[in-house]
């Protein structure tokens, strides 16, 4: 009870704040205080946001096992999506993840901030539109615009490259991979392998038992293998050893979760990174 009364009582406090610190900008005005609660918005804004008009990233645009930015993120403000640190900030725009920060997003909507949501990417298609879209809410398209062509040139130089006839698995730590709708397997398409989990009728972030994974003799297996200071049971299956003995017969390849979180310019890099291991393979006749 006494917690709820303690959040009733900050919303009210933040929301008298607000109408002696509302100053609303013309709708067609570009926003020029702009916050992100979200590791692929940083990202996103951090690429496309003018000189001065991105004032504060997320905590995770600082972290080196998430973030593919962590130097350009030290430029800005931090936030951790907090309601109350955030309205401080006094943004003209706020951005978010569909998938988080869901409190915060609500308040600060009651409060009449302008809140704009983004999903996640699970195509490079997606990738496309999220850039497209933050172009036109920072009033910089022309900049998502060379973001995107660059993209789209060098997935184009990488054609040549693609081997369907080769099988790959993603496998992280809990014996989970990556299946259709996953930007994971997107990235594998691009490619221009054969994602073992589709092939398989797995989507999105599903289990792929041990079983499995030997009796489908991947070419390659690509995932991360992160170190933790102690014994992690989510880690016993990368440790394993009919694991190691099925990335014995295959190609091993290191693919971090940072490449894959967020769709960017990055993630040509991880396309790129899944050719070159699927080319120490020799051609089949």
């Amino acid at each position: 009870m006494g917690r709820k009364r303690s959040g009733t009582r900050t919303a009210t406090l933040l929301a008298a704040a607000a109408l002696a610190f509302s100053v609303p900008a013309l709708a067609s005005d570009p926003p020029g205080r702009v916050v992100s609660l979200n590791l692929c918005t940083d990202q996103m804004a951090m690429l496309v946001a003018g000189k001065g008009q991105l004032y504060s990233v997320s905590d995770l645009a600082s972290d080196p096992q998430s973030s593919m930015m962590v130097d350009e993120a030290r430029d800005y403000v931090v936030n951790h999506g907090l309601a109350e640190e955030v309205f401080l900030m006094r943004p003209d725009l706020v951005l978010a993840g569909t998938y988080t920060t869901r409190a915060t997003v609500e308040l600060l909507r009651r409060l009449g901030i302008r809140v704009e949501e983004f999903a996640p990417a699970e195509s490079i298609g997606d990738i496309r539109a999220g850039f497209r879209r933050m172009g036109d809410l920072l009033g910089h398209r022309a900049r998502a615009d060379e973001i995107v062509s660059a993209m789209d040139r060098d997935l184009a130089a990488l054609e040549a490259g693609k081997r369907p006839d080769l099988t790959i698995a993603a496998w992280e730590p809990n014996s989970y991979t990556s299946g259709t709708g996953t930007l994971v397997d997107a990235v594998i398409q691009a490619a221009g392998l054969t994602n073992i989990a589709s092939k398989l009728g797995l989507t999105g972030m599903a289990k792929l038992p041990l079983e499995t994974l030997i009796l489908s003799r991947p070419d390659l297996v690509a995932g991360e293998n992160p170190h933790y200071a102690a014994h992690s049971v989510a880690q016993d299956n990368l440790v394993h050893p009919a694991f190691r003995e099925a990335v014995r017969q295959a190609v091993p390849v290191a693919l971090p979760a940072r490449y894959t979180i967020c769709g960017g310019p990055f993630t040509v890099d991880a396309v790129r990174m899944l050719q070159q291991a699927a080319s120490k393979i020799p051609e089949r006749r």
